[in-house]
């Protein structure tokens, strides 16, 4: 099972103290829109995401279909194949795609602490 580029969501309070933290340990912006209170940073392979006011938790999130750098994969698992895998697997999701629709979609799920898991596809299956 091919999960895609793997991030961290972090509900922040203040992005623009947020944004200065982490520049301070070597992140820099390479994404998103403060305007739209969310950001996408970088350190070398990790890859953190922003996000002032949109959800209540950290998220793991991971997108199929992306490399680190955004950019379309020429191979991967749709998404909802992996909701099929995750179901058929005994797993229970929060949130499913809709297996008639194709291209982006996304799912969640709660692991046992309590942590919500994002597998957010934002490209089409070639």
């Amino acid at each position: 099972m091919r999960l895609g580029n793997f991030s961290v969501s972090l509900a922040v309070k203040d992005l623009a103290a947020s944004r200065a933290f982490y520049e301070k340990l070597g992140f820099r912006a390479i994404g998103g829109d403060p305007a739209q209170n969310w950001l996408i940073l970088q350190n070398e392979t990790s890859t953190i995401g922003l996000f002032q006011g949109m959800f209540d938790k950290n998220i793991l999130t991971f997108n199929p279909g992306w490399d680190r750098d955004a950019k379309p994969l020429a191979d991967f698992d749709d998404v909802r194949e992996l909701q099929r895998t995750l179901q058929a697997r005994g797993l229970t999701l929060t949130s499913a795609a809709d297996e008639a629709s194709t291209g982006p979609a996304s799912l969640m799920l709660i692991d046992p602490d309590g942590n919500p898991i994002l597998i957010d596809q934002h490209v089409p299956k070639p």
